[in-house]
């Protein structure tokens, strides 16, 4: 049985800012609070700020970006996290576009999907107490992570395509989807992770998908929704590559008849709480193990408000 879990949908500027969504997923049905990378207010910064305010819960990166830190220093700061929320977190990473490698090391991974495998592998390991691996194309690391008494730290992979999905199989203890059908999960992520896994003779890893949702307000077309949400998305390479592997065309050149294609191929859902509760039963039935309520469409138009209140509604909607 899926659980259902929120997204912070904004990259606070303040801490304090974050307090309602911490409030919310302490008191609420949701699993687990999860934030993206932002780079306005570092989100092991935030959450620790949650903490320290009285809101303590199971944590999500979903996900932070490889350039940002050598694995040594994520795994820290997710041991550390882990520590002070005294809850399970789950550490996801992912490579982040090329033009941002190119911004902070000069230049791309020559081999994403290689550079991924070297850091998530040392990540693991470094949580996991275990011997150092030997040096790797892109990371090395030969020290050893002190381990205290904490709550388990998952790592987590972004997983957007098949190859990476088999490198999250092989490596990762979390897949974590963004913008993806649930159709596409259950034909393709769903098993190329089961093959990756297969091939390290280990578990297949559970799959959490982000699901970006915007409920029914008069006046208001779910069209925009999408563009607000998602508009720096549609405009990546490997997210257009992703959707067109799903049956959605997206056009660069006519952002509206693309923000329609995503809402009927199902990766952003919209209409009344009944509706998108029903679409998100779909996610489970695909074989997804947490999914993600992202309200950032109606935070980013409407305000705190109506992004609480809708998960509120769809929350309960799904626990109906």
């Amino acid at each position: 049985m899926s659980t259902y879990s929120i997204l912070m949908p904004f990259a606070p500027t303040r801490p304090e800012q974050a307090l309602p969504f911490g409030a919310f997923a302490q008191w609420s049905s949701a699993h687990r609070l999860w934030q993206g990378q932002a780079t306005l207010h570092e989100p092991h910064h935030t959450f620790t700020h949650l903490a320290a305010s009285g809101f303590r819960m199971p944590v999500g990166l979903g996900v932070t970006l490889m350039p940002f830190r050598h694995p040594y220093d994520a795994a820290i700061q997710a041991q550390s996290l882990a520590v002070t929320m005294g809850h399970p977190v789950v550490a996801g990473f992912g490579p982040g576009a090329t033009v941002l490698q190119e911004g902070l090391l000069g230049a791309p991974y020559r081999s994403q999907l290689r550079a991924v495998r070297e850091y998530v592998t040392i990540v693991r390991g470094l949580l996991d107490g275990e011997p150092a691996p030997p040096p790797g194309e892109f990371f090395t690391c030969k020290a050893r992570l002190t381990r205290v008494p904490r709550p388990p730290v998952e790592v987590g992979l972004g997983v957007l395509r098949p190859g990476m999905a088999r490198v999250a199989g092989e490596t990762a203890d979390v897949a974590i989807t963004w913008l993806t059908p649930a159709s596409y999960l259950r034909d393709t992520v769903i098993p190329a992770l089961r093959e990756g896994a297969e091939s390290a003779g280990r578990p297949t890893p559970r799959v959490v998908a982000i699901v970006p949702i915007a409920l029914d307000r008069p006046g208001s077309d779910p069209r925009d929704a999408v563009l607000t949400a998602n508009s720096g998305h549609l405009s990546l390479p490997h997210y257009r590559d992703m959707l067109s592997r799903s049956g959605i065309h997206v056009d660069t050149a006519d952002p509206r008849t693309a923000a329609e294609q995503v809402l009927k191929g199902g990766a952003f859902l919209a209409g009344t709480s009944g509706q998108v509760a029903d679409r998100l039963r779909e996610f489970a039935d695909a074989g997804v193990d947490e999914i993600v309520l992202n309200t950032t469409a109606t935070y980013a138009r409407f305000g705190v408000k109506p992004a609480l209140e809708e998960l509120e509604k769809v929350l309960r909607e799904v626990s109906s």
